[in-house]
């Protein structure tokens, strides 16, 4: 190999060392950013270890799902945009006759303090997080 080959082979390995260092420190800013908000809302209901045993679980008619699970429950597979939908209020929870849980993609955009496109994209942000997390605790 010449040296100039392999000076650029070098830099190319660099380089790849580093954005992978750099995306594994975003990966895990934004699943912190997704625990964070878990534990803020969710934990009451669903438990800190997101196993369905939150304080509130016993006040609820219907019990908090095991969110570790899911995609144990969904052939293995982690249905990242169905739980995106869900957190949102965009689509029913299966197995409740009502919906228990909070319709959080509202919430978020009520303190948000509107719908313009940087509060959608804030709620879009927090939403996210709670699902990168999720996907994250996975058993």
């Amino acid at each position: 190999m010449t040296r100039s080959r392999l000076i650029f082979v070098a830099i190319l390995v660099a380089s790849l060392i580093s954005t992978t260092t750099w995306t594994l420190a975003q990966e895990t800013e934004v699943i912190a950013g997704g625990e964070l908000e878990y534990q803020n809302h969710c934990a009451i209901c669903h438990g800190v270890d997101g196993k369905g045993r939150g304080i509130m679980a016993k006040f609820l008619s219907i019990s908090p799902s095991d969110l570790t699970q899911l995609a144990k429950k969904n052939a293995g597979r982690f249905s990242f945009w169905h739980v995106y939908r869900v957190i949102d209020g965009r689509e029913e929870i299966r197995g409740h006759g009502t919906r228990e849980m909070p319709i959080w993609g509202a919430r978020f955009q009520a303190d948000a303090g509107g719908n313009d496109p940087g509060a959608r994209s804030q709620v879009a942000g927090r939403i996210l997080g709670l699902v990168f997390y999720l996907q994250h605790i996975q058993e």
